[in-house]
């Protein structure tokens, strides 16, 4: 089979390997469809530790696909049927994945981060991952790229949900990629007055707005005062910094109102991650600040049903669609921000 395999930083070779052989409690899935994250892009610039010429890694965890081969001992899933498959899979033994956050497992691995994922045409799915729920049957009528799609989606989601975003709320989503125009979708969804969207990119402002008629998007270098004047002088119940920049998160405390809640989604390089913040905004305004990193099982299947069932449009997401042989374009314009989302077809 064809597949995208990494050796080091900038070293992403297409080559023909051996399709994986499965056992008896395990699955073949064969790829539709698999979405390129910044975490791919992280990891073909920087490298990963683990990988190099002599331990090559299929990069890609946002992919759905068709069930080719079922091991004997298999229940439930056929030869021929759809499948979505959530990527982090914990020890299934510790109290985070008990409580069902096996995300943050400390001993969790995840398809094409510590082992073989979807930028080729098969991937073995392990009997862990089974046991675990992490593979579903995909809602009739779903395309196979808003499969793909629905991973970042749920990330977006648990996200939200430590917002506590709630009708009639003002929200701010700092950074207009794909996970920005997620969490605006989502903020919708949940009944927020309005939305506002900044973005260094008046492009991908634009391809936003384009696509979610009904935010409001501001390109400029005052921010809280566009933001004061959109919310009445009351500043915003929600943030969500969907970038990684230290600065942004260090100024969206100023943005707020008194009891706002802000979420730092997007994770900061080594060189940058100690930002000095103003407690005393946090302190005297009553704020909530919270991160969060990846999605739940649960997650991941609730935002399919998001999809499936019409309450998220994830139609105008993918920008530019690439076969497999054509990968290093696809990181090229991923790595340089073009467009919303890139995705590989098989």
């Amino acid at each position: 089979m064809l597949a995208a395999r990494l050796y080091g930083p900038r070293k992403l070779v297409v080559e023909n390997i051996s399709k994986p052989q499965i056992n008896d409690n395990e699955l073949l899935v064969k790829i539709n469809s698999a979405a390129i994250c910044g975490t791919d892009v992280r990891m073909y610039v920087n490298g990963y530790e683990g990988v190099d010429e002599k331990n090559p890694r299929v990069l890609g965890h946002e992919f759905g696909g068709v069930i080719d081969q079922v091991g004997k001992r298999v229940e439930y899933y056929s030869e021929g049927m759809n499948v979505a498959i959530a990527p982090n899979m914990g020890c299934g033994i510790c109290n985070r994945c008990i409580s069902g956050n096996g995300q943050l497992c400390d001993n969790y691995t995840a398809f094409g981060i510590n082992m073989d994922g979807a930028f080729a045409e098969y991937v073995k799915i392990p009997e862990k991952a089974i046991k675990l729920g992490n593979l579903m049957e995909t809602p009739k009528g779903l395309k196979a790229e808003d499969v793909a799609l629905n991973e970042p989606l749920s990330c977006a989601y648990n996200g939200s949900l430590k917002c506590g975003i709630a009708p009639g709320d003002y929200v701010v989503i700092i950074g207009a990629g794909a996970v920005g125009i997620f969490h605006a979708k989502l903020a919708k969804m949940f009944g927020a007055a309005k939305v506002i969207m900044n973005d260094l990119s008046k492009e991908r402002l634009d391809l936003c707005k384009e696509n979610e008629p009904n935010i409001i998007t501001y390109h400029g270098e005052n921010l809280r005062d566009f933001v004061m004047d959109s919310t009445e002088g009351c500043g915003a119940d929600v943030c969500i910094t969907a970038c990684a920049s230290a600065v942004v998160q260090k100024n969206s405390l100023d943005l707020m109102a008194y009891g706002g809640r802000i979420n730092f989604f997007g994770g900061l390089p080594k060189e940058h991650q100690i930002v000095p913040l103003n407690t005393n905004l946090i302190h005297y305004r009553q704020l909530i600040v919270t991160g969060t990193t990846r999605a739940s099982i649960g997650h991941f299947r609730k935002t399919l049903s998001f999809v499936a069932d019409g309450l998220i449009d994830l139609s105008g997401i993918v920008t530019k669609r690439f076969s497999i042989s054509e990968i290093e374009k696809a990181f090229e314009y991923a790595e340089n921000a073009v467009g919303l989302k890139n995705i590989i077809e098989f």
